[in-house]
């Protein structure tokens, strides 16, 4: 068995893999990168929803570490909201 041997590594859609020769090649695939990271970064809903995610796998995990200080947590919450509304309302009918 000869160590010759290439292995494809998987480059990622904003990276520009190396070794390539072509000038006009290479140009083309740096374009497509610079595209792919503006795309990337400008896709503000995605990355909302990517976070939005990871918040509730974090709360997911939480909740089945400690059950009972989530549901606590959901209730002081609850309580906040409820007092801040109240006040508004209050505020407001004044």
């Amino acid at each position: 068995m000869s160590s010759d041997a290439v292995v494809p590594v998987p480059v990622p859609r904003t990276a520009v893999p190396l070794g390539i020769g072509d000038p006009v090649v290479q140009a083309r695939t740096e374009l497509k990168a610079a595209l792919a990271a503006i795309e990337e970064k400008a896709n503000v809903p995605r990355r909302v929803g990517r976070a939005v995610d990871d918040g509730v796998e974090q709360a997911r995990a939480f909740q089945r570490r400690k059950p009972a200080l989530a549901a606590a947590a959901v209730v002081v919450g609850a309580v906040a909201i409820g007092a801040a509304v109240w006040g508004f309302v209050r505020l407001y009918t004044r």
